[in-house]
């Protein structure tokens, strides 16, 4: 496939999209909080039916022959995810741990849920391996990544003394995290299909018209996002970009190489790990009121860089399987 139609039918779509609704968003049509509930519908129904929907349709073969990416994608993100963390928690003066924690939630982190579908689909089709490797990653974000994420924002706050009374249980996020539709409905898809249940096919165009809102509305919701925060540039925010976009995706093809993964699903886990950063982490800080305005500009910058990183990741990992 080449460069100029993954430009074309990925980044173009999606830039026109966000475009759309950062216009909206300027000109008050939409607002914030409008993007939140658009959000809400994307994460809570739309994007889990597509997962759904899409992983009952795929075989036990198809699971086993994921287990490397599976594990790959969790050493990749939490390895980059703890990475960013320390860089951000220890390396700047005045930052606290919770900035790291936030760094990490965002930076750390693929926005796999907003962009998952709208960006791979157009590149490597509609099968269930894209939903495959949608529902992992995401996994690892929201099941992992913001867990262990919120537990480090708080241990820091409980130590400046920012979160009396506030007092949570480390394995209280995980089990927030697994009550999340984009996360126990990626997971009973698995279990059905590891049961060997047979799937209706009857009941597929249900979800499916759910599904379809996923990318369309997500993208269009980002862009209102943006339209509402103020864009303040600044180094950290630069090196945010550059772990995000650069040390992730990198990491991810390095690694992928040398376990030999399947080469479609190191393609498709590339351009997964070269994804913007998390909006998720974006709404944590503002509830926490925790490095916004640096976490903003990171974001946003990565959108940005995103429409060249995302064409040239392909081409380097094309370049890297061809001659590995």
């Amino acid at each position: 496939m080449g460069i100029s139609h993954i430009i074309i039918y990925a980044i173009v779509p999606i830039v026109v999209i966000m475009l759309a609704g950062y216009i909206a968003g300027k000109k008050g049509a939409f607002s914030g909080d409008d993007a939140k509930k658009f959000n809400k519908v994307v994460l809570d129904f739309a994007l889990p039916a597509a997962l759904f929907v899409s992983i009952v349709q795929s075989t036990r073969e198809m699971l086993y022959e994921d287990i490397k990416l599976a594990w790959v994608s969790t050493v990749v993100i939490m390895g980059c995810f703890m990475l960013v963390y320390f860089i951000f928690a220890k390396c700047f003066k005045g930052n606290t741990g919770a900035d790291g924690a936030i760094a990490a939630l965002i930076n750390g982190s693929p926005t796999i849920g907003f962009l998952g579908f709208a960006v791979l689909e157009p590149i490597f089709g509609t099968d269930s391996y894209v939903a495959l490797v949608v529902a992992i990653v995401g996994i690892v974000v929201n099941a992992i990544g913001i867990p262990v994420g919120l537990s480090l924002l708080n241990a820091s706050l409980e130590k400046q003394g920012a979160n009396k009374g506030q007092k949570q249980a480390w394995w209280k996020p995980v089990v927030n995290a697994l009550k999340q539709p984009v996360a126990w409905a990626a997971i009973l898809a698995v279990v059905w299909v590891l049961c060997g249940i047979p799937w209706p096919e009857s009941l597929s165009p249900s979800f499916n018209l759910m599904a379809k809102a996923n990318a369309s509305m997500a993208v269009f919701s980002a862009g209102i996002t943006l339209s509402a925060i103020q864009i303040k540039i600044n180094w950290q925010g630069i090196l945010g970009s550059i772990l995000k976009l650069i040390v992730m995706p990198g990491a991810a093809l390095i690694l992928g190489l040398l376990v030999h993964m399947d080469a479609e699903n190191l393609r498709m886990l590339v351009v997964a790990c070269a994804l913007p950063p998390a909006f998720s982490g974006i709404i944590i800080a503002d509830e926490y009121d925790t490095y916004v305005a640096t976490g903003t500009s990171s974001l946003t910058l990565s959108v940005i860089l995103f429409v060249a990183f995302c064409p040239l990741w392909i081409w380097i990992t094309n370049l890297a399987l061809s001659a590995f």
